[in-house]
């Protein structure tokens, strides 16, 4: 047998044992020991967890464990499970290191069995109490802890068999049916029980409690708890910790009660308690959603004492975690009890408005303030917000429980929301209420929509973590989920109808409503600067336009670290110029052509240098092939062969042929490796030659006008130090020819992008020849990987979820592979060119992870598209924080 402890008692741990207890079990351990009231209880621990995935059954010795903890905590509350007299009654909970609220699975009640019930009966002297927790726990055991090997004992079955009575009794809430139709109900279930399984319920509290444990161990494992992990970037073998807790209870008459309250609130920041409750009731129908509760502030109205005694206990919270906290409280017979704390989850706008807040309390320090809050949260500060609802009146109101505003097509259920979301049609999901396997619709889907449930139910919460814009509790709502449609005052909302959901006012329309982008706040800016003030690591913007330059400008960029030049063929007067140049004949006709494009090259660039106020711009030279500027090869086959059919002699058919035989002439196996980049510029130098004159030209027109410019030119695809040479010294002597034309210097620079593994190996030869390297991380990830970016789709889900990837290359640096050869390149060519400007443009640039990774390495900066600097300036000045061991990581 191992000597390993596997099993704590509360008061044997704290609040550092996150990894061992995970932060429920180290949070109730803490709060146990400096003297909250905690119910008496015990962790089993994460490791056992993943003894018990990789075994199949206990680890030898747990059993005697949990049998010695449970016997301390019954001789702790002079109770004892399953007794008759006496009975104690346990919950068991999971809770990993990082806080996965709703993901995993929960069992309240447990001991219960018709002997207990009388002693519970006899203790209290309230049967409705003894019937209303005895057929919460065969519904909620048979759901959580049988449910996988018979579906027939899924929650919603016993939910019907609950409505049918309630119909019959005459009761619109569970609170209405009295002590006779619950002993009824507990009775139709029991029956249920045996007509699904052919077993009676498992009545032996043990046994309850063995097959309760085993339910949390295999839930780290279901597919809500995984798809939140691979979303929050949460290692899948921490493992669960299991937490058995005495049961207090807050459904035994009036004078109880239970909540979910945040010491401040998740949705603003404002320093002020926010939660709600609800009397005569479990923890888990405020959670769920089933019932709308009263806000926190009615607590003072209706327990004056115990809301003063929760206000003070949650102050001292907040102190002694220093951090917002969200607490779960009961109220049994007029005594307040605490069953758990925790970081809170909130939005954006609240987290950095909690920051700073709390720097100017004096609770924390500006590094961990920039700690505490995400790279990604910063996006919902930048999330639409409706623009004007003049002249249009709501259909419904209901609570706002999440951030900004949205319009899709309804649907009224989690799989049908993600095959509309794919299909490319936005969507709000319409619920009676959400529960957590409802995870990946709700995040497939533009804004969420429930009938049921308050502010601190499981659709607000994850409303308010991923940003999504919410109206929960809307009552006024009635969801038919058979008919696919809702009704509110006559009118009647079907499944794809548009509507319109404002989660800032809890407000509800039928049509679609336009939105316009959030404005930052002060808050917003104050903290920015103290992520400026920490950084090292550049933040440019990858920008195409002077609208999306500005866009950068107003987010904090210092620069464009790429602006791609093709993007700027596309318009609807030079697509017939491309297109032109493309299918000459010659080369007079295609200079023909280029000459045309030149003057409109150059106004883009002006528009882009004037935006960017003296800010270096970096531009890439002209990079896919050709043929995605003529008509895909499959529409032309089509067309020509209708005409045919059709007219043989018409004009329009020799048209399309000769368009068809040169895209033919032009088709490639493997574009993505074929004519592109750098050999475009060999085989069609022209176009690359009327760009620099464009750059150079433009840059000269702003300087003249009074502003300094610092144009960056970027050669792509460079895969041999020969290929950037040769062009190289072509387009240095048109830029030299232009200033000399327009009788001005401006100072510029030729580089070249990193995104061929050969290239970063010999960084040595390359850089002698470039004055900046900006790796594309996109091409450089694809190549490295020898997968295609556009067809990786299909395995690489799998991949993650067989553990084969911990994550997705192509949205993080993988370290170990792309990132030695990125490593290897910085140290090659500052080896042979100390003064190198090194930088990313890949869509890595943005991903929180990935800029750590830059700022490890040695680059000098990173870009992103514009609604991702915040990300990527607070990601950089986290990165300086965690290599010089300040401030405290958040909790995911």
């Amino acid at each position: 047998m191992t000597n390993k402890k596997r099993v704590y008692l509360f008061r044997e741990g704290n609040a550092t044992m996150r990894d061992l207890l995970g932060g429920k079990g180290a949070n109730l351990a803490e709060m146990t020991n400096i003297g909250l009231p905690v119910p008496p209880g015990f962790t089993i621990t994460t490791e056992t967890c993943n003894e018990y995935t990789k075994l199949g059954h206990f680890p030898e010795g747990l059993w005697e464990e949990v049998l010695a903890a449970l016997a301390d905590v019954e001789k702790d509350m002079g109770k004892k499970l399953g007794d008759t007299s006496n009975p104690l009654l346990v919950s068991v909970r999971s809770g990993a290191k990082f806080s996965m609220p709703g993901m995993m699975d929960t069992v309240l009640n447990l001991g219960l069995n018709d002997d207990s019930l009388k002693g519970i009966i006899a203790a209290t002297g309230n049967e409705r109490f003894g019937y209303d927790a005895y057929r919460r726990f065969l519904m909620m055991f048979s759901d959580i802890v049988l449910s996988d090997e018979y579906p027939k004992l899924k929650k919603h079955h016993f939910e019907h068999i609950f409505d049918a009575l309630k119909e019959k009794k005459g009761a619109k809430f569970d609170t209405e049916v009295d002590a006779e139709g619950l002993k009824e109900l507990v009775a139709q279930y029991k029956a249920y029980f045996k007509e699904v399984t052919g077993k009676d319920f498992p009545t032996d509290p043990l046994e309850q409690l063995r097959l309760a444990i085993i339910a949390v161990f295999k839930s780290w494992n279901n597919e809500r708890a995984i798809i939140y992990r691979n979303r929050e970037k949460i290692s899948h073998d921490l493992g669960t910790a299991v937490n058995v807790q005495t049961m207090v209870f807050g459904n035994m008459g009036e004078d109880c009660g239970t909540g979910v309250a945040f010491t401040r609130n998740p949705a603003t920041g404002e320093n002020k308690l926010f939660g709600e409750f609800l009397k005569n009731a479990q923890g888990e129908d405020v959670v769920a959603g089933v019932r709308t509760p009263e806000s926190i502030d009615q607590l003072e109205n209706e327990f004056p004492s115990i809301y003063k005694q929760f206000a003070e206990i949650a102050e001292r919270l907040e102190k002694h975690y220093k951090d917002m906290q969200d607490i779960e409280f009961t109220i049994e017979k007029g005594r307040l009890f605490i069953l758990q704390c925790r970081s809170g989850k909130r939005t954006g706008v609240a987290a950095v408005k909690i920051a700073v807040d709390m720097v100017a309390e004096g609770l924390i320090t500006k590094e961990i303030a920039l700690t505490r809050v995400a790279p990604e949260a910063l996006e919902q500060l930048l999330n639409p917000r409706i623009k004007d609802t003049k002249g249009v009146k709501p259909i419904a109101k209901g609570l706002n429980a999440g951030p900004g505003g949205a319009s899709g097509h309804a649907a009224f259920d989690s799989k049908t929301a993600i095959k509309m979301a794919e299909a490319g049609q936005d969507v709000i999901l319409v619920r009676k209420e959400t529960n957590p396997d409802d995870l990946s619709g709700m995040l497939a889907s533009k804004g969420v929509l429930t009938a049921l449930g308050g502010r601190t139910s499981h659709a607000a919460l994850i409303a308010r973590q991923y940003g999504i814009p919410t109206v929960c509790g809307c009552g006024d709502i009635k969801i038919d989920e058979q008919a696919r449609q809702f009704t509110v005052n006559g009118l009647v909302v079907k499944e794809g109808d548009v509507i319109t959901i404002n989660g800032t006012t809890g407000e509800v329309y039928n049509v679609k409503l336009e939105t316009e982008p959030a404005s930052v706040t002060g808050d917003f800016g104050t903290f920015m600067a103290w992520a400026d003030d920490v950084r090292k690591l550049g933040v440019r913007a990858n920008a195409d336009t002077p609208e999306h330059a500005a866009e950068a400008v107003q987010l904090g960029a210092e620069g464009i670290g790429l602006a791609r030049t093709e993007h700027m063929f596309l318009g609807s007067d030079r697509v017939p110029l491309v297109r032109d140049m493309i299918l000459a004949d010659n080369e007079e006709i295609r200079e023909a052509a280029i000459a045309k494009l030149l003057p409109m090259q150059r106004k883009d660039f002006v528009g882009i240098f004037k935006a960017m106020g003296g800010r270096p711009v970096t531009v890439r030279l002209i990079d896919p092939p050709l043929h995605e500027f003529l008509p895909p090869l499959n529409e032309l086959l089509v067309e020509v062969t209708e005409l045919r059919c059709k007219d043989p002699n018409s004009p329009e058919l020799k048209e399309k042929e000769t368009l068809l035989a040169k895209v033919q002439d032009m088709h490639e196996a493997n574009p993505m490796l074929g004519l592109r980049g750098c050999r475009l510029s060999i085989y069609f130098p022209g176009i690359v030659k009327m760009q620099v004159a464009a750059i150079i030209g433009a840059a000269c027109e702003v300087k003249k006008s009074g502003m300094d410019v610092h144009p960056e030119i970027m050669i792509p695809l460079i895969g041999t130090v020969n290929e950037l040479t040769y062009i190289k010294d072509q387009l240095e002597e048109v830029a030299k020819k232009t200033m000399a034309e327009e009788s001005v210097e401006v100072d510029y620079m030729f580089g070249t992008m990193i995104e061929i593994p050969r290239a970063a190996l010999t960084a040595d030869e390359i850089a002698q020849h470039a004055q900046f390297f900006s790796f594309g991380t996109n091409d450089l990830t694809q190549m490295g990987y020898g997968i295609s970016r556009d067809d990786a789709g299909k395995f690489l889900p799998l991949y993650i979820e067989k553990g084969i990837f911990k994550t997705d290359p192509t949205e993080t640096i993988d370290q170990k592979g792309i990132g030695r050869m990125m490593k290897i390149c910085v140290e090659d060519a500052r080896a042979v060119n100390p003064n190198i400007k090194l930088g990313i443009c890949g869509e890595h640039g943005g991903e929180p992870e990935s800029v750590k990774f830059c700022h490890k390495i040695g680059l000098n900066y990173v870009s992103c598209s514009p609604r991702r600097i915040p990300v990527a300036r607070l990601a950089a000045a986290q990165a300086v924080i965690e290599e010089q061991g300040k401030g405290v990581q958040r909790d995911k």
